[in-house]
Parts: C-alpha cells; structure tokens; sequence
C-alpha cells in the first residue's frame, strides 16, 4: 500500500470517493505520555455504504471506485499522524447484527502494537457491538470519537475533523 493521508482519491482516478470528508488526526503516545515517533499506523475501513473494498466482503452495498479504503502512515517526531477519509457506515455482520461504523487502526511502535477500532459517539449500533463493549467503560469511552469538529480553514470545505490519540504499552 502506498503511504498516503487522503483516501478520499485513488490514483489514476479523477473522481473523489462519496461521503461526508472525514479529517482524521492524533498522536501515538506511550503509558507516559511521551510521543512514539516513526510509529507504522495501519488503517481500514468500510466506504460510505458500508462496505469494504476486499473480495471476501458479503456485503450486496455498493463498492466506491473512488475508494480503497486503508493506508499506512509513519508518525513524525511528536508522534501525530493525520489523513483524510470519508465517515464510513455500519454494516450487517449477520442475520441479526450490525456493526457501528467505524475505522481499524493496527499501530506498531519499536517494541509493542495495540489492534483498534475508532468509533462514533452516538451510533445507534455501538450499544451491541461485542467490540466496543468488551473494552469496559474507560476503554469504550476512550474509543468513541465524542463529535465531528470543524477543521481550521486550510482544511476541505464542509468537511469534518476528529481527534483519536493511541496509547502503546512502552512505544
């Protein structure tokens, strides 16, 4: 994958992928708060409609082919990463479950790495998802993005900005 902060364009394409633009930013810190820097951030996610650009995907939505749907960042030296995205939805995840939207993080510092997931304040579907709630009330606390602000002018017009830092064990 190449590295890249938009995925709301694929190369070679002129379209930009369907959805509300999401600016995704935050830092990666130890359990001392001391930034990781160079820190590999791996991040997928479902489009707009709720589906994921992999052929094992049983969703009937329909595919973006303006979206690809993952990166991988480097942090830099304060440990922050940024990207830009579009708000991903919720997606059947059987006959009688949903899965809230949301984005996978897989962060890989120099001696450990954490799997996550971002989620969103005030989805109708976190209240079920086995994810979020298996995390404790801190912990799921800690994964909800509490609202979609709005970004600084440099910024996409009419897009979105959230914050999501990640702790590593030791970095």
């Amino acid at each position: 994958m190449p590295q890249t902060s938009d995925l709301t364009r694929v190369s070679g394409r002129s379209g930009r992928a369907e959805g509300q633009v999401l600016n995704v930013m935050g830092r990666v810190l130890n359990l001392a708060g001391e930034p990781v820097r160079n820190a590999k951030v791996e991040v997928w996610q479902a489009n707009t409609y709720g589906r994921y650009t992999h052929p094992s995907d049983p969703n009937p939505a329909p595919l973006d082919p303006n979206f690809e749907g993952s990166a991988v960042l480097t942090t830099d030296t304060e440990g922050r990463y940024r990207f830009k995205t579009i708000k991903p939805a919720s997606y059947p995840a059987g006959p009688n479950r949903m899965r809230p939207a949301h984005i996978h993080f897989q962060v890989s510092g120099r001696q450990d790495k954490i799997v996550t997931q971002m989620y969103f304040d005030g989805d109708p579907y976190n209240k079920t998802d086995p994810f979020l709630n298996s995390s404790g009330e801190a912990g799921r606390q800690a994964l909800l993005v509490r609202q979609l602000l709005d970004p600084s002018p440099n910024f996409e017009p009419d897009s979105k900005m959230v914050i999501f830092d990640i702790v590593l064990y030791k970095g």
